[in-house]
């Protein structure tokens, strides 16, 4: 089992910057792959960004060169998110996949008003 806290959401305005934190109950260098996913209002969740354990990362299309996904200590994984915009709301949920399993946080909200 991994449980993960993610935390960091809130209400800001359209341009700024918000900046998630996700940590996790093990070591996430033995966790293959660690990713930010959102799920706005009627829309399906999406993949956001994920860094796997030797330190690769991808982004989806509409967040590369706003937000940057980093790791901190051996626990934590961060969601930088700069120039945000209204339709970067929605709930962010953290994901760790480790073989033959995977496993959510309860999520956070973000929220930027136009």
């Amino acid at each position: 089992q991994v449980q993960l806290v993610e935390s960091g959401g809130g209400l800001v305005q359209a341009g700024g910057s918000l900046r998630l934190s996700c940590a996790a109950s093990v070591s996430i260098f033995s966790i293959n792959v660690m990713g930010w996913y959102r799920q706005g209002p009627g829309k399906q969740r999406e993949l956001v960004a994920g860094v796997t354990s030797g330190g690769d990362t991808n982004y989806a299309d509409s967040v590369k060169g706003r937000f940057t996904i980093s790791r901190d200590n051996a626990r934590t994984v961060y969601l930088q998110m700069n120039s945000l915009k209204p339709e970067d709301t929605a709930v962010y949920y953290c994901k760790a996949s480790v073989p033959g399993s995977y496993f959510w946080g309860q999520g956070t909200q973000v929220t930027v008003s136009s």
